[in-house]
């Protein structure tokens, strides 16, 4: 049997997170564990959180009072790096989601998504820490490529053959098993290269990876 996907819902509107708790509940492999109605609530809820109940995702949204998505996104990062967030929003414009990116986020969801796309959403980002649709991964290139922005991954030694393969299969959210399989190496060597291109592009996470693929012109689309 899977593992349970833990979830948390952050997001001023009551009846919204109502709405998604009782849409989960009806999923096996998906179980809400944590609900605040603000960012400092959420705060608050998980310094006192048991690891039964510390949720793997938190779905966040950015239009919060009196701290907004942006400030506790910095924030859980800084406190929990290891949380994976999916945003959850109306407020989708390009800015606000290569600004998201850069902070770790692993996900960006319009809130009028289906359940399919935001189930889908979070067993990608459960599985291999990321979820961008075709179209997630045009607009961070027009921020990438934007001339008010720079990158700021910046390669330290040149990636190696190999590991321009394995970064690609990363970056289409294939898992360490899945990229091993596909290119008949072990796990442990995937592992072992996965932290080789962290180390040398200076990402901290498969986030950051992407966020350097995409601005380097790695091309990444199947």
């Amino acid at each position: 049997m899977s593992k349970i996907i833990k979830i948390a819902l952050v997001d001023d509107e009551a009846l919204f997170v109502e709405g998604l708790s009782l849409i989960f509940s009806n999923l096996e492999h998906i179980t809400v564990v944590q609900t605040a109605n603000s960012g400092l609530e959420f705060l608050a809820v998980l310094e006192e959180s048991s690891e039964a109940v510390f949720p793997d995702i938190a779905l966040v949204d950015i239009q919060m009072k009196p701290m907004n998505g942006f400030n506790l996104v910095e924030s859980l990062k800084g406190k929990y790096p290891d949380l994976k967030i999916i945003i959850l929003s109306s407020y989708y414009k390009n800015n606000v989601f290569g600004h998201m990116i850069k902070l770790g986020v692993s996900a960006f969801i319009p809130k009028n998504a289906n359940k399919k796309l935001l189930t889908t959403a979070i067993e990608s980002v459960n599985n291999s820490g990321i979820y961008f649709t075709q179209a997630d991964q045009e607009k961070l290139m027009q921020y990438m490529n934007s001339r008010f922005k720079k990158i700021t991954l910046s390669i330290n030694e040149e990636l190696s053959g190999r590991e321009i393969e394995v970064l690609k299969l990363i970056c289409l959210e294939h898992t360490n098993q899945e990229i091993a399989d596909q290119l008949f190496l072990s796990k442990r060597t995937i592992e072992s290269h996965r932290q080789r291109i962290l180390e040398k592009v200076g990402a901290k996470n498969t986030v950051g990876l992407v966020v350097y693929a995409i601005g380097h012109e790695i091309h990444l689309l199947p």
